[in-house]
């Protein structure tokens, strides 16, 4: 049953969905789909709230599985690390995975330099 009122649920119900697109393999449709929920939250409780930063995470994880790591990197560095370290501090487990997702589109690019490699290994 739908309930067009809770929009946040209709969102975690879509994220579902994404999760089972990525087990079935399906990771461009998984994709376009989390960016749609990241955006969505994004535009319901900003860019600080704590379950956007989440769904952004999933968006990072979806764009290292499909070795986008430019966009990886950049999506990570410029939107969601500064995001997470000021509402949620550096010590927070959403925060450290994303640190983590970093360190891997970092690390497993093969076009990555030593300074990537020296990088990833510091984080």
């Amino acid at each position: 049953r739908y309930f067009p009122h809770n929009r946040k649920f209709s969102l975690l119900v879509q994220y579902h969905i994404a999760f089972c697109l990525m087990q079935l393999g399906r990771d461009d449709e998984a994709l376009v789909l989390t960016r749609m929920i990241h955006a969505s939250f994004v535009s319901i409780f900003g860019v600080s709230n704590e379950e956007t930063i989440c769904a952004g995470l999933h968006v990072s994880t979806s764009l290292i599985k499909l070795e986008r790591w430019d966009e990886a990197k950049s999506f990570l560095r410029d939107q969601l690390l500064p995001a997470a370290g000021r509402s949620l501090g550096a010590d927070h487990h959403a925060t450290l995975c994303l640190k983590t997702n970093l360190a891997r589109a970092l690390a497993t690019n093969p076009t990555g330099t030593r300074d990537d490699l020296l990088e990833a290994e510091t984080i």
